[in-house]
C-alpha cells in the first residue's frame, strides 16, 4: 500500500498508509465535561443544483452521521457554521435540518443543541433583527432542542455600539424558555462579524458579553468562544458567573483548554470534533477518570491536523471536514452544498489525508487510500 502525494510545490512523494485504524468503540456519555461536535451536512450529489441554489441535502446520510457521533457519547451542535450556515445552507434548509435532527436525537437518546441566528435576512432595523432571531428560536424550542444564540451578520452591520447588543440579547434571553449557549464567533471564521459586541477592541467586546451574561445568569447555560486565542478564552472563563460554562470553540488549542488548570476548565463545542469524534470521545472518557496526561497523550497529536484544516482562510475548514468524512466512509461522495469541495487545494487535501491516516482516523484505511487515489487521478496525478 503506497500512494504518491503532491506537496505545496507540486512535487510527488511516496507515502505508505497505515494498515490498521485505531480501535475505538462507542461508549457512554461523559461525566467530567459537556462535549458537542458541530456536525457537517451531507449534500445530495444527484441534485441538479448550482452554487446559488438552495442546498440539496442527503437526509439519510446526514442523520446517519449524527447517529455515529451520538453512539460515541458526543452531543451534536446542529445547524452551526460547520453545517455551512450562511455558506450554502440557507435558513429554510437549516430549519429542516433542526427539525429532523432533533427528532432523531429524541428517538435515539442523543443530546442536541441547535444554532439560532438571523440568516433569513441580510440586514434591517434592530426590531427586524430581533424578530429574525425570535423566529429561529421558536423553531429550535418547538423541536425540543437547546438553543445556541449565534452571532448575527445583520446585527454586526446594524448595531451602533454595545448598547444595541445589550438590547437585542437581553430581549432574547428574557423570553428564552430554557438556558441558552451564547456564541462569539471571531472574524477569522466569518469576516462579517468583525467588531462583534460593539467594538473591535476585544477587551471592550468581552466586557459587553460579560454584561449580557451577568444580567441574565439563569438564562445562560454557557458561552462558546471561537477566537483561536487560548489566553483570552482562559481570561473570559475565569470571569464567568458561577454555574455558567465556558465552551471552547478554539480548534487550535482545545486539548489544553479542555484539560484546564487549577482555576477551571472549558467544556467543548468544536468543529474539529466532527472528524475526530471517536478519538475525542475516547480522550474525554480517559479524562473522566482523572487521567489528564492520558487525555493529552490522545488529543495533543490531533492538533496538527486541526490547525491544518482550520488554516486561513479559516472559514473554509468545512471542506476538509467533509473530505475526511468521505475518506472515512461516512458518505459515498465528496460533494458539498454550494460547491465548496473546490475551496481547498490538492496539496491541502493530500496533507489532510496523510495527517488523518497517521492518527488512525479511517475505519477502513484501504478504502481511504482508494478514494484518495481517485481524487488524485481527477487532478491529473498518475501513478
Amino acid at each position: 500500500m503506497t500512494i504518491h502525494l503532491p506537496d505545496a510545490r507540486g512535487r510527488l512523494r511516496t507515502y505508505e498508509p497505515r494498515t490498521e485504524p485505531l480501535a475505538l468503540t462507542p461508549g457512554a456519555p461523559f461525566t467530567s465535561r459537556t462535549v458537542f461536535s458541530a456536525a457537517h451536512v451531507v449534500a445530495d450529489p444527484f441534485a441538479d443544483t448550482d452554487p446559488d441554489s438552495p442546498a440539496a441535502v442527503d437526509w439519510d446520510a446526514t442523520l446517519a452521521f449524527r447517529r455515529h457521533l451520538w453512539s460515541h457519547g458526543l452531543g451534536v451542535a446542529e445547524a452551526m457554521d460547520t453545517a455551512q450556515r450562511g455558506m450554502g445552507l440557507d435558513w429554510a434548509g437549516a430549519a429542516e435540518l433542526i427539525r429532523r435532527s432533533a427528532a432523531e436525537a429524541k428517538a435515539v437518546g442523543g443530546r442536541i443543541a441547535c444554532g439560532v441566528g438571523t440568516d433569513q435576512i441580510t440586514g434591517g432595523s434592530l426590531a427586524e433583527i430581533r424578530a429574525a432571531y425570535e423566529e429561529q428560536l421558536a423553531v429550535v424550542e418547538e423541536a425540543g432542542a437547546q438553543a445556541i444564540l449565534m452571532a448575527s451578520r445583520a446585527l454586526a452591520a446594524t448595531a451602533r455600539g454595545p448598547e444595541d447588543y445589550l438590547d437585542v440579547y437581553g430581549h432574547l434571553l428574557r423570553q428564552a424558555a430554557d438556558p441558552v449557549i451564547l456564541h462569539w464567533l471571531g472574524p477569522m471564521f466569518d469576516p462579517a462579524l468583525e467588531g462583534y459586541w460593539g467594538s473591535a477592541d476585544l477587551d471592550t467586546a468581552t466586557g459587553t458579553l460579560l454584561e449580557v451574561v451577568a444580567a441574565h445568569p439563569d438564562k445562560v447555560d454557557g458561552v462558546k468562544i471561537s477566537l483561536l486565542d487560548a489566553r483570552r478564552e482562559i481570561a473570559l472563563r475565569r470571569r464567568l458567573p458561577q454555574g455558567v460554562r465556558c465552551y471552547t470553540g478554539d480548534d487550535f488549542n482545545y486539548p489544553e483548554l479542555i484539560a484546564g488548570d487549577e482555576q477551571g476548565f472549558s467544556h467543548a463545542l468544536l468543529g474539529i470534533f466532527d472528524p475526530l469524534g471517536p478519538l475525542a470521545a475516547e480522550a474525554v472518557r480517559v479524562l473522566d477518570t482523572g487521567d489528564v496526561r492520558g487525555f493529552r497523550d490522545l488529543l495533543d497529536p490531533t492538533v496538527e491536523l486541526s490547525r491544518h484544516l482550520f488554516q486561513a482562510p479559516t472559514r473554509f475548514y468545512k471542506t476538509g471536514v467533509v473530505f475526511l468524512a468521505w475518506l472515512a466512509g461516512h458518505q459515498s461522495h465528496f460533494t458539498m452544498v454550494g460547491g465548496h469541495q473546490s475551496a481547498r487545494s490538492l496539496p491541502h487535501f493530500a496533507r489532510a489525508y496523510e495527517l488523518a491516516d497517521g492518527l488512525g482516523l479511517f475505519p477502513d484505511p484501504k478504502l481511504a487510500e482508494e478514494r484518495m487515489k481517485n481524487l488524485l487521478s481527477l487532478y491529473g496525478v498518475t501513478p
